[in-house]
């Protein structure tokens, strides 16, 4: 395809307003993220209703700034991409429904992408040489999937979380050791600082061979813990129960993902999602894919957050496919890949 094909995405799945402009799929010529963090902060946690009603006030602002920072207006597009699921229903349905509205009125093609795709197309963003096939980890606060990406939205789920998602279980144990939210960013903080052989925390491997997920075992050996050593008055040291909290989830996502790649005899194993800005998660996959001859491959930390880029890139697809959405389509939370 000579021309350049220009799609405006919108991400509204959780607590991000987002809105980008993205050219032939790699190329991102805007990107606003309006985020939500300092408000949901005082919660402990996003509280659905509250990221809607912000969402609504934020999203017009975030696509205008979108287009004037792309320098582009809506005659320059050739789509509208947005997430429709999995996420908080009434977010989506801000997205979904402002998309809508501006595809049908300035006669544009609607582009509806499921999320999960979209964490996984941000390493084409950022990696411009990839190229299905190829292993990916989607490790976040909602999912834990070890994907077989066989072409451009072709998906086999060689693995998924049986409970707790990974990011799901860094924020629950955060906010128990009262560090904070998001749980991610501040565990991996506070772990620098401790002893990831200090504290012998479970690692959940299940069935042999098994590609799954399962993160509530460790999430109860944290809590039973910290409650027997505050029962026996002993003081506890946050930063050697982060490193080893986290060490253990590290292993286990490592493991599994190098692990999977060598079964579908994959070169690339690759990262995505919010746990993927993970420091030592990213240190213990290039030193396992050195050692097993395959190459890891991660975005950006802003690409591992939710993002319109990465739902740019997942419509232009689309688009190039032919796989235009109808403007009936509705959002669905619990969508799978």
């Amino acid at each position: 395809m000579d021309r350049a094909v220009n799609i405006l995405a919108i991400e509204t799945s959780c607590d991000e307003t987002s809105a980008a402009v993205v050219s032939n799929g790699r190329e991102v010529i805007s990107n606003i993220i309006s985020t939500q963090i300092n408000i949901h902060k005082k919660f402990g946690g996003v509280v659905p209703e509250v990221a809607s009603r912000k969402h609504l006030e934020n999203i017009s602002q975030v696509i205008d700034l979108a287009l004037s920072d792309a320098k582009m207006d809506y005659k320059d597009l050739h789509g509208i991409a947005v997430t429709y699921g999995p996420g908080l229903v009434g977010a989506l349905l801000i997205g979904l429904t402002t998309a809508k509205a501006l595809a049908y009125g300035r006669n544009l093609p609607l582009l509806a992408v499921n999320h999960i795709e979209g964490h996984i197309y941000a390493n084409f963003i950022e990696h411009k040489e990839l190229e299905p096939p190829f292993v990916c980890l989607v490790a976040s606060g909602g999912h834990s999937h070890i994907i077989k990406v066989l072409d451009y939205g072709v998906f086999e789920v060689m693995g998924k979380t049986r409970d707790d998602a990974a990011g799901e279980a860094f924020d629950k144990v955060a906010r128990t050791l009262g560090l904070g939210y998001p749980g991610g960013p501040l565990i991996d903080k506070a772990a620098k600082a401790g002893k990831a052989d200090a504290i012998d925390f479970p690692r959940a491997y299940l069935e042999e061979g098994s590609f799954d997920f399962s993160f509530s075992g460790l999430k109860s050996s944290v809590l039973n813990y910290l409650n027997n050593m505050k029962m026996k008055g002993l003081e506890i040291n946050k930063s050697d129960v982060a490193a080893s909290f986290q060490e253990s989830i590290v292993d286990v996502l490592s493991d599994k993902l190098i692990a999977a790649a060598i079964t579908a005899k994959s070169p690339y194993a690759v990262l995505a999602g919010g746990v993927a800005a993970n420091s030592r998660l990213r240190e213990e996959l290039l030193k396992k894919g050195t050692e097993n001859n395959i190459k890891v491959l991660y975005p950006s930390p802003i690409l591992c957050t939710d993002n319109a880029a990465m739902i740019g890139c997942a419509g232009y697809y689309k688009y190039i496919k032919g796989e235009v959405s109808p403007l009936s389509i509705n959002a669905i939370p619990n969508l799978r890949i």
